[in-house]
């Protein structure tokens, strides 16, 4: 008789979130790993997920903290002491990610009691805030198992999360999706030996399209939201030098924002209203739909005052996985993907007219774009299946499970 798969917590911030595909493709290569998981989510959210209950945190419990914590002070005041001394001695860089922290630690002296009753033999968080300070105080506290994932906005965003080197370095092991955030981990101080890149995933590779034997007028297609790491001002200035050119075009920009408006605005500004269409935020399937129309993906991402930046957005490897084109800026770690020549092109965000030139090279010559469609393709079904990636990850959980 086979031993019951171990029960592994999966902490998540909102889940499932229509923006956060790529945790939902986890999640379900890890359940088709036999990964037994018990979902919760700290910040909306919930309900379920393909038949799998998703637990989401109910606000107002938090008022039990008003006796839970003397309770587990008069536990473990060696603890209380360590955040208070966090607390008094360290600034948040941003009042969103203090409350993001302290809504993991809240959630945690909450749900200390259950997950006594009920431990999981590891707590995996999936983001580097609030799930991560939550698997942190349920180690802390009672001695878990955990494990936890660093993305980009964890990294970067403010000079990145209050809490992260203390909270990552007491991990079994830390997850990354790409080699930029490990070797940013590494630079912050942490064991590289416990740091392990392992990249989103499809959870099932699409067909690959035909090349559009005629690409006039080309389409062109972002996917974004619309913020200021997207570069999307850039985008709109390269559209309007591409129609200065004389190259016929038709854009879309799939995603919402707070700088909807303005873009919109600068797009009429500039004079090329009539040709960039931004469609709002729409559901998976329909970008999907969107990328089936394109022959070219534009990423124009860059350094946000903030120090946010992307990682290797999904949309880049979804892109290269159905055989559209892509055309990407250098910042973060695109070129993790794209090979300039390759499996795609890079250009600077502020020289219009070399996107102008690789646009036009794009549109016309065949063999050029059909030898970056098969080594896109090549390069997603290397690197980003669900499945291979999910029984990586699901190695260094049973290893970190190991005696």
């Amino acid at each position: 008789m086979s031993k019951p798969a171990p029960v592994i917590a999966y902490l998540f911030t909102t889940f499932p979130k229509n923006t956060e595909t790529f945790l939902q493709r986890e999640v379900i290569a890890m359940r088709a790993q036999g990964a037994e998981l018990r979902i919760y989510s700290l910040w909306g959210g919930g309900g379920s997920f393909r038949g799998l209950p998703v637990a989401r945190f109910n606000k107002w419990r938090l008022l039990t903290l008003l006796w839970l914590i003397p309770a587990e002070s008069w536990r473990r005041p060696e603890v209380l002491k360590q955040l208070l001394k966090g607390l008094l001695t360290r600034r948040a860089p941003s009042w969103l990610n203090f409350w993001e922290n302290m809504l993991g630690a809240g959630f945690a002296c909450v749900e200390l009691g259950a997950f006594r009753k009920n431990p999981p033999a590891l707590i995996h968080a999936a983001w580097g805030g609030g799930p991560a300070t939550a698997a942190w105080l349920f180690w802390r506290v009672d001695g878990h198992k955990f494990s936890a994932a660093a993305h980009a906005y964890d990294i970067y965003e403010h000079g990145g999360d209050w809490w992260l080197n203390d909270k990552l370095q007491h991990a079994a092991f830390i997850h990354t999706s790409t080699e930029m955030a490990r070797r940013a981990l590494i630079a912050r101080g942490l064991a590289a030996e416990k740091i392990f890149c392992i990249r989103r995933g499809l959870d099932r590779l699409p067909a690959l399209k035909p090349l559009r034997a005629s690409r006039a007028p080309l389409h062109l297609v972002c996917v974004a939201r619309l913020v200021e790491k997207k570069g999307l001002d850039h985008q709109l200035r390269i559209y309007a030098a591409l129609r200065a050119s004389g190259v016929a075009f038709d854009a879309r920009i799939v995603g919402d924002g707070p700088l909807r408006f303005e873009l919109e605005k600068l797009a009429g500004h500039l004079g090329i209203a009539a040709d960039v269409t931004f469609t709002g935020h729409l559901a998976q399937h329909e970008v999907w739909n969107q990328l089936a129309w394109a022959d070219v993906l534009l990423h124009t991402g860059v350094v946000a005052p903030s120090g946010d930046r992307d990682g290797l957005p999904n949309v880049i490897p979804e892109a290269l996985s159905v055989g559209v084109l892509v055309i990407t800026s250098a910042a973060a770690a695109t070129t993790e993907a794209v090979t300039h020549g390759v499996t795609g092109l890079i250009a600077a965000v502020d020289a219009a007219q070399d996107w102008v030139s690789a646009l036009r090279r794009l549109g016309s010559d065949d063999a050029f774009a059909e030898k970056l469609r098969a080594a896109g393709r090549t390069w997603v079904e290397e690197n980003y299946d669900a499945h291979k990636n999910a029984a990586r990850l699901r190695a260094h959980m049973d290893r970190a499970l190991a005696p």
